[in-house]
């Protein structure tokens, strides 16, 4: 309901006393000039900057208004009010909202006045912009930050921050919370554990009085502790695995020493990706890991392998999943099947989304399978009987791993900087090419020389022992033994190229 007993009220505002501004007085002196002699509750903000609205009488004009006190606020001039557009703006509209008239004396504002009324229009669609411009600004700024490892966004449960110093800026980064840590610890342990599952963990944890936040946790929380990278030892493993999922990794892969941790974060104006990590950046972050590789790769694998969990999952209706890919474009195939022959055929992904790819027509799943799975067995021979060991992190093979990694990356690069590039250009690009492919298989041998003694014996003897029983090989366990023996699969219309880990 309107109070009909409404007053006019006069506001100043005076950052300092400067002989070139205009004191409280006299600002107060010529509103109640325009008020016609009229009364009017003064209001004044003596020392205090118009960058902001945080002034004791401002805010209690505001209450004022609010209460409905208010018939008309008049002022010496609009910058009294706010400096910034954006929150004369905010102000003008809870005017609008209480209606009540807006008077500015030297610029003749006059909201009740068309010409009033329009100026106001005017200033809110500048304030929108000004209110749009400072959001982009501040995106801009988060992934800038992001891409250098800064530490951006909510603190993950199980670390607290210390000071830190990145290129000579200020910052903060991860460090182990004592009274948390171990909490993540426990829930990767338990789930790294074949028959364990979310509601086992979840049932733990309320068992023995182990709070999340304050709280007793639930299957969505585990789910996000076990797939947020934040967690892991950043080495070439880790490297590899969001690399192969599609992820775009930021700086050089000898950052990926298992010395520090990582941050994951979504791509600026990307949508996102119904398949792999095709809007996902993998970051190097000065902070440590707090679960070693190889455990928070076998979590997440079995994450993804998960029926009720399927966050990046390609393929469903392949073993091969995760690993074949086409040999033109370099996406990922799926398998699909034919609704008038039910016969299963591998697609790809780029060519099903825009026709960007030649694609590889007409292959089918099963023929790719067999000559995989008979690929497997003859390599597998090789390999028997041979000790292995359970060494970690064997320097030559992480140094070869860090080679590989950069010679694709300098192909990469190659390849992009090829459009309209002339005949000179293109012929040196060749001869390049041919050189980083010439190492980039040297470099795969020796890696596969070197991984084959990175393998256990009884892994081997696990391995040998699926493939003897394939036809009785379970879906996820098919998928486990390509990850151990295969690095990648790259099929066309009428070549298949195995990468060996081994």
């Amino acid at each position: 309901m309107t109070n009909t007993n409404r007053i006019d009220a006069v506001y100043a505002r005076q950052s300092v006393d400067k002989k070139d501004s205009i004191s409280i007085e006299s600002q107060i002196e010529f509103c109640r000039h325009e008020l016609r002699g009229g009364s009017a509750r003064e209001y004044q903000d003596k020392g205090f900057s118009g960058k902001n609205t945080d002034r004791p009488q401002f805010q209690q004009l505001v209450r004022d208004i609010e209460a409905g006190l208010i018939a008309r606020v008049v002022v010496y001039k609009l910058d009294r009010i706010s400096r910034s557009i954006l929150d004369f703006a905010n102000m003008m509209q809870l005017f609008q909202k209480h209606n009540v008239e807006f008077v500015s004396g030297t610029e003749k504002f006059d909201t009740s006045t068309p010409m009033g009324r329009a100026m106001l229009n005017i200033c809110i669609v500048f304030a929108q912009l000004e209110r749009e411009t400072i959001q982009r600004r501040v995106a801009d700024a988060y992934y800038s930050r992001s891409r250098k490892g800064f530490r951006m966004g909510k603190i993950p449960y199980g670390y607290t921050t210390e000071p830190y110093t990145i290129q000579g800026i200020a910052t903060k980064r991860l460090v182990a919370d004592p009274e948390t840590a171990d909490t993540i610890r426990l829930i990767y342990g338990m789930y790294g554990e074949p028959q364990t599952s979310f509601g086992d963990i979840t049932r733990h944890l309320a068992k023995h009085n182990i709070l999340i936040r304050g709280k007793v946790t639930s299957r969505t929380n585990i789910a996000d502790i076990l797939s947020n990278p934040v967690y892991t030892e950043a080495d070439m493993d880790i490297y590899e695995f969001f690399k192969d999922n599609g992820a775009e990794i930021e700086g050089d892969p000898a950052d990926f020493t298992g010395v520090t941790g990582c941050a994951l974060f979504t791509k600026k104006d990307v949508e996102r990706s119904r398949f792999g990590m095709q809007d996902k950046v993998l970051v190097p972050s000065p902070h440590e890991g707090l679960i070693p590789s190889d455990l928070w790769l076998r979590v997440r694998k079995k994450m993804m392998a998960n029926h009720k969990y399927q966050p990046a999952r390609k393929v469903y209706q392949t073993w091969l999943a995760g690993k074949i890919k086409c040999g033109h474009c370099g996406y990922s195939l799926g398998s699909v099947t034919s609704a008038a022959t039910q016969i299963r055929y591998l697609r790809c992904r780029q060519r099903a989304e825009n026709k960007s790819c030649v694609g590889c027509m007409g292959v089918k799943a099963s023929e790719v399978e067999q000559l995989v799975y008979d690929s497997m067995v003859e390599k597998l021979r090789d390999f028997k009987g041979v000790s292995g060991c359970d060494k970690k992190n064997n320097p030559k093979l992480t140094a070869a791993k860090v080679e590989l990694a950069q010679v694709d990356a300098e192909i990469e690069k190659l390849i992009e900087s090829l459009t309209g590039a002339n005949p000179a250009l293109l012929s040196f690009a060749n001869r390049k090419a041919e050189e980083l492919e010439m190492r980039k298989q040297a470099l795969v041998l020796q890696i596969a020389g070197l991984s084959a003694a990175e393998i256990p014996a009884g892994k081997i003897d696990e391995i040998s022992a699926y493939l003897s029983d394939w036809e009785n090989t379970g879906f996820d366990d098919k998928r486990q033994v390509v990850d151990s023996v295969i690095s990648a699969i790259r099929a066309t219309s009428d070549n298949v190229e195995i990468e060996w880990k081994i």
